[in-house]
């Protein structure tokens, strides 16, 4: 049996930034058919598509209202079944992104909670509770939303009296499921088959740590813990171990279709915990297949700290059984160009450089890789949107601009000189849901491939060179000593890929020419801010 997602390339799909086939200025599912010739000329394995059920939006997708159905901003599942069978016959697997953590506020479920009575057992199938207080007019406890504010929102009853709140993680738009009520896991295998059955190959599962929380949902010790660092921190709200049990059976799900035809269905969860071990806990023999693991995205730009998450990673989750799957760039995340350092006007500077030797260091390592789209063009984050085009909740519920996702979702550009830069087919009037600012000319795909010097050439090298080297992809990876900030490995037979983390020049850890470079390498120097691919004898 080939086990395809141990050292897969998955290209991350963002639907409503792809490619807009219709002119309304919103990417959709025939969009992303007629990307994917590109797609695959980059030589990716596969694509995961970003939410495209249907949904008000308020989180663009991450708000399902319907789990079984496409959005018609989207399309339809007629043109579903028409994207299938183009990847089917490219060669292209699809993953689809699942939430199962919380549904939208539009859900015909939670539309009936709401019409329901206290202790009703359509309420139960969410987390409603009584307020504390003499009127019941304080929340059930004191936990803070992801997104800014309180995880709970108050109702008004049918009869128009104050009533019960509701919890939600994220925004008042995403009630959260309450999983300890077994309708919602049936209601899950229901929705993983309907899709297993259209043919996909795997899920993305959002929120992967989320699901349960603490069954006397008890006040939190450090209440603004998930608002103040974004993340999924609260130990009574995330990481419970009951999750561990829906895993077990979402992979036995998966093992069954797995058995008809041979072919592996993917699960890899969004799992944010504090450490590399707990991680592995995820991905055991009998649960996720994978998890993304995101230190090395946080990781400074500094050679002892990638190296550190590297190995830990290596040690711990790659200990399992499973294969690491390494990620740079999402669409939660400020994109890398811009992490690493600010470019110049000219495109050069510290960010784009150490932005390329880092995604020759990625393709490098052991195990699974997933590229969000427009990495593979370096695309800078979008900084100087204006207040009043930014659509992200976080930004609605907190007035702040720290975090906000919106710059790295802003739709690619892929041909000409001014917006919408071909993004809209037919439609070179039509306006993107999010402004595309000038200086995108300069990375549209089109200039992009025939520049032999592009982030494009350098990806698609990589991956023609991951794909037909066996040192590549799956299996060991091996230290060198090397100069202070340089970190270099070998990989199977005689591959060396080597950092530089500086800026001054060093002297190469392998003599001759390399492979591959992510920028102007000379023979037995390696530049600052530079990676190579060797071939050596070792």
């Amino acid at each position: 049996m080939h086990r395809w997602w141990r050292d897969a390339v998955i290209y991350q799909v963002y639907v409503r930034s792809f490619l807009d086939s219709t002119g309304d200025g919103i990417g959709d599912l025939a969009g992303v058919r007629a990307g994917l010739p590109y797609l695959k000329k980059l030589g990716v394995d596969g694509i995961w598509l970003s939410p495209f059920y249907p949904s008000p939006q308020h989180d663009h997708g991450y708000d399902v209202a319907d789990y079984c159905d496409v959005d018609p901003t989207f399309g339809d599942l007629a043109e579903f079944d028409q994207l299938m069978a183009a990847t089917d016959r490219l060669g292209i697997r699809v993953v689809l992104d699942i939430v199962p953590n919380h549904c939208s506020s539009e859900h015909p479920w939670f539309k009936e909670a709401l019409a329901a009575q206290p202790g009703s057992p359509a309420r139960a199938r969410f987390h409603f509770a009584d307020g504390c207080g003499p009127d019941g007019s304080q929340p059930p406890n004191n936990w803070h939303a992801m997104f800014g504010g309180p995880a709970w929102t108050r109702i008004t009853e049918a009869d128009g009296r104050p009533g019960q709140w509701y919890l939600h993680m994220f925004t008042p738009d995403q009630p959260d499921w309450n999983w300890r009520n077994p309708e919602i896991g049936a209601e899950f295998d229901r929705v993983l088959r309907f899709w297993l059955d259209r043919g996909v190959d795997g899920f993305r599962i959002d929120v992967a740590a989320g699901l349960f929380k603490h069954p006397e949902l008890p006040d939190s010790p450090d209440p603004e813990a998930d608002a103040r660092t974004r993340d999924s921190v609260n130990p009574l709200a995330w990481n419970q171990p009951e999750v561990h049990d829906v895993w077990r059976h979402w992979r036995s799900v998966c093992e069954e279709y797995t058995a008809r035809d041979g072919s592996e269905r993917l699960l890899v969860g969004e799992v944010s915990v504090p450490t590399a071990r707990e991680h592995a806990r995820y991905v055991r023999p009998d649960e996720l297949h994978q998890a993304f693991f995101f230190d090395l995205l946080s990781a400074p730009w500094n050679a002892d700290a990638f190296r550190k998450v590297i190995a830990e990673a290596m040690q711990d989750i790659a200990g399992t059984g499973s294969t690491v799957t390494w990620v740079l760039n999402n669409h939660d995340q400020v994109r890398t160009v811009t992490r690493y350092g600010e470019p110049t006007p000219d495109g050069s500077g510290l960010g784009p450089a150490r932005a390329r030797a880092a995604a020759l260091l990625m393709l490098a390592l052991p195990g699974a890789a997933y590229i969000y789209q427009g990495e593979e063009l370096g695309l800078p984050e979008v900084i100087d949107l204006p207040d009043d085009v930014l659509t992200d909740p976080i930004f609605r519920r907190t007035g702040s601009r720290a975090r906000v996702r919106d710059g790295c979702r802003v739709p690619l550009p892929w041909s000409g000189q001014a917006s919408p830069f071909g993004f809209t087919s037919g439609a070179e009037t039509a306006r993107p849901w999010l402004p595309q600012p000038d200086y995108f000319a300069e990375y549209a795909t089109d200039r992009a491939l025939a520049d032999t010097r592009s982030f494009w050439h350098l990806y698609r090298d990589g991956l023609q060179l991951r794909a037909n080297l066996p040192q590549l992809g799956e299996g060991p990876l091996h230290w060198l000593d090397t100069q202070p900030g340089v970190l270099a490995f070998a990989r199977g037979d005689g591959l060396v890929c080597a950092v530089n983390f500086g800026t001054a020049p060093v002297s190469a850890p392998v003599p001759g020419t390399p492979l591959l470079a992510s920028g102007p390498c000379p023979t037995g120097i390696l530049p600052g801010s530079t990676a190579a691919w060797w071939i050596n004898d070792l």
